[in-house]
Order: C-alpha cells, then sequence, then structure tokens
C-alpha cells in the first residue's frame, strides 16, 4: 500500500526519473479523457492511441500533439495487439463490454509484459481476471482493474468511509445509472449500454449474510444515508460487491446499487424482461435505450447534481457515492462519502479520467508489488483524491476538498457540506 501512496503522493516533476511509454486502447467516450489525461502527464514520451477504427485513433492522437500517434487494432486478434504493445511500459484498456474484452485484453498484457489498467465494470470478468493473478506476478507486472468513477473512486469512497468505523459489517457502492448513459453514440450500441443491460437482466453475484451467491438483479435496497436520510436503490451486477470482501474479510454483506428516473426504470424492467425472456437480444434491447434517451442530450456537471440534492423535494442521490455500516466506539454508525466535483463532460470524464491517473502507480522506479489488483488493495484513497482533485471541475486542491463524509454521529447535512462546491467554483 505504501508503494501506492508514495506513487500518487508525489509530485510527476519530483518522479521524472523514467519516461514511458503508454498504450491507451479505445478512441471513443471514455478513452479519449484517458487519452487526453496521460498525454498530459510529463513523465509520458510517447503515447499510443489503438482503435478498431484506424481513423478514430489517428484523428484523437492528432488532437493529443507530438507525443502521440494512432494505430488501428483489433484487441482480439492476439497478434495485432501484442504488435502494439511491444516496447510499452503501460496499457490503459477502455474497449468494453468487459465482460467479453477484458480477460483477453490482460492475456495479451501479461504475454507482452506490460502493465495494465482498465475500466472494467462487469462481475464476470473482474472475477476472471484476479485468477490472473499468479500469471501477472510471474510476468512482473502490475494490473489494476477497474480504475474508473464506479468501479474506482467508488471503491475510494468506501475505503474512506470503512477506515472511520471500527467494525464494518455492510458496504454499498452506488451511482446514478441516468449520469452513465453515453455521450456518443455511433452504428452499434456503446459498451456502456450493452453493459448496463447485461448487469441488470440475468443473475448477478452478490455478497450477503457472509458468503457469495447468485440472486435476480433490480431487488430494492432501503438505507440510510447520513446527511440525507432514508434512500432507495436497486441493486446490480458490478465489481464491488466481487472485489469489497476479499479486500475486507470482516464484510456480511457487500451490495451494489443504481438508481434512476421511475420512467427510466420501469422502461429497463420491461426491456431485462424481454431479454431473459429470449424474447429480444441484448444489443437489440441496447439499441432500443439509446434511441430512447435520444442523442445529444445535454451533459449534467457536478453543479447540475449539486443542485438537484439541495432540492429536498427530488430526494436525490449522489452520482456516485459509498455508505459504509458498522460499529463506532460500541455504537451502530453509518458513514457515507460522495465528491462534490468531477473531471468534466460526464460519464467519459468521470471514468476515463481517473484511469489516466492511476498510471502513477505503475511507474518502473517505484517498484510496486505485482499481480492482478482491484483499486482497494493497491491504491491508498487519500493519495488517489489528491491527484484526482486538480483534474476536476470545479477545481479542488486536495482530496480534503474532493471528497464528503457525512456521519451519523453528528448533524453534518449533506446539501450543506456539497453547497462548499458554489464557493470552489466561484474561485
Amino acid at each position: 500500500m505504501q508503494e501506492a501512496h508514495d506513487a500518487l503522493e508525489k509530485r510527476t516533476d519530483v518522479l521524472d526519473k523514467h519516461l514511458m511509454k503508454a498504450v491507451v486502447l479505445g478512441a471513443g467516450g471514455m478513452g479519449r479523457y484517458a487519452a487526453r489525461t496521460a498525454a498530459a502527464q510529463d513523465f509520458i514520451e510517447e503515447l499510443v492511441v489503438g482503435d478498431l477504427d484506424g481513423g478514430a485513433a489517428g484523428a484523437l492522437a492528432g488532437r493529443l500533439g507530438n507525443k502521440a500517434r494512432g494505430a488501428a487494432v483489433d484487441v482480439l486478434n492476439e497478434k495485432s495487439l501484442l504488435d502494439l504493445l511491444a516496447g510499452a511500459d503501460a496499457v490503459l484498456n477502455t474497449v468494453g463490454p468487459f465482460f467479453r474484452l477484458g480477460p483477453p485484453v490482460l492475456r495479451a498484457a501479461v504475454r507482452a509484459g506490460v502493465h495494465y489498467l482498465d475500466i472494467n465494470d462487469d462481475w464476470e470478468s473482474t472475477e476472471a481476471m484476479l485468477a490472473l493473478d499468479e500469471e501477472a506476478r510471474a510476468a512482473g507486472i502490475t494490473a489494476v482493474i477497474g480504475v474508473g468513477a464506479s468501479p474506482g473512486m467508488s471503491n475510494m469512497l468506501a475505503c474512506l468511509a470503512m477506515r472511520e468505523l471500527d467494525e464494518v459489517d455492510e458496504v454499498i457502492a452506488g451511482f446514478d445509472l441516468d449520469a452513465a448513459m453515453p455521450e456518443q453514440r455511433g452504428d452499434k450500441p456503446a459498451a456502456a449500454t450493452v453493459h448496463g443491460l447485461h448487469q441488470l437482466s440475468g443473475r448477478i453475484r452478490v455478497f450477503e449474510n457472509g458468503a457469495f451467491a447468485q440472486a435476480k438483479p433490480q431487488r430494492r435496497v432501503d438505507f440510510d444515508y447520513p446527511g440525507l436520510g432514508p434512500r432507495t436503490g436497486w441493486t446490480m451486477g458490478h465489481p464491488e460487491a466481487v472485489t469489497f470482501p476479499r479486500a475486507f474479510p470482516q464484510l456480511r454483506s457487500a451490495r451494489v446499487v443504481m438508481t434512476m428516473a421511475p420512467s427510466n426504470r420501469i422502461a429497463v424492467r420491461v426491456l431485462t424482461g424481454l431479454i431473459d425472456a429470449g424474447l429480444v437480444p441484448l444489443e437489440r434491447a441496447a439499441r432500443w435505450v439509446e434511441r430512447l434517451e435520444g442523442v445529444g442530450k445535454p451533459v449534467k456537471t457536478p453543479a447540475d447534481y449539486i443542485a438537484e440534492i439541495l432540492d429536498e423535494a427530488a430526494s436525490r442521490l449522489p452520482p456516485v457515492f459509498a455508505v459504509a455500516k458498522g460499529r463506532r466506539q460500541g455504537r451502530p454508525a453509518t458513514i457515507a462519502g460522495t465528491v462534490r466535483s468531477a473531471p468534466p463532460l460526464g460519464m467519459g470524464g468521470a471514468t476515463g479520467v481517473p484511469l489516466a491517473v492511476g498510471l502513477g502507480i505503475v511507474r518502473p522506479e517505484l517498484g510496486t508489488k505485482c499481480g492482478v489488483f482491484a483499486p482497494e488493495a493497491i491504491l491508498d484513497p487519500v493519495a488517489f483524491f489528491d491527484a484526482l482533485a486538480p483534474l476536476c471541475e470545479p477545481v479542488c486542491q486536495s482530496s480534503d476538498d474532493l471528497v464528503v463524509l457525512t456521519r451519523s454521529w453528528d448533524a453534518t447535512n449533506l446539501a450543506t457540506a456539497l453547497s462548499r462546491a458554489k464557493e470552489l467554483s466561484a474561485h
């Protein structure tokens, strides 16, 4: 853990002993933000953007300056992918859906001896990729899976919340699924849309009563959010429910919940019912969702969400959060965490920027431990948010400015705490 903390805490002008070559896979809604953030790092000497659409990769690279170049690559063609990874220090993978594409890309990175980070958001691929830990250690590489918004920021928020409890029984990670709609649409449904419907249909992995089990998604979960009061979410398949119990064996329950507008929730229930009945293929349902959602819909800013949370009648939860429940000083206690700001421009920025921030832990001179890790198993949350804070809008100075923790044992109101964002934006 200390190596990861040092990697993110120190400034890049101190850690410039080794210039890196990095590869970003994917030139779309997530990859463009990861590539832009990575290219701005002083320790990145060369950046290669790889995409199935070589033209899109070249166009993105052309906007990133002389250190970047684009290349066409099919991530399911191992030779093509290995050729692209040759000589690289690290690869950032944004190509999904990860339940199909995550494991083969990580296996190629292991074979190439290249450090690996991604935004994997599927529980199936999480389990499959964690199973490659021994191979990654033997190859001397560090792989961090799920470094985005959720998973990613949600994991780090959960870590900060759990630190303040003496005993932790339950943790909930959550996000606003309406906020997770892709900003860009193409001829095929976006991987994020396919992922969402996949994890809201069929069966998902859950951790309840101290054991893993399979269950139907979209089950109602009522919980208390300190500073907001009683709230409701619906279960969804996601990596946090798989990885939290491995990092925190004292847990009795680990769940991921989503929130969304009631009308959208009804539509999703109908579509996932058709998927489960075998009447509609997953990709077709994903296309319907994107048509219903519309193209060119304005992207909400952190200030938009804060305004909705300040409106008590809206009963809104933050767009990404974590809630931990247990005991403090022998008494029942609950603590919740969210962020008052985020990387700009919707889900793409909130997912791609944290991924690039993760490059700080695989600097070769740091000697970071090798293997396959979820964020909470290798990243220090304070250092992570310290590095992310200046990349948010409004800009924050540190983890203390960015993260908002509310506790059941004090009278802090979340709306009051979040209102500080207006002060930050004014400066």
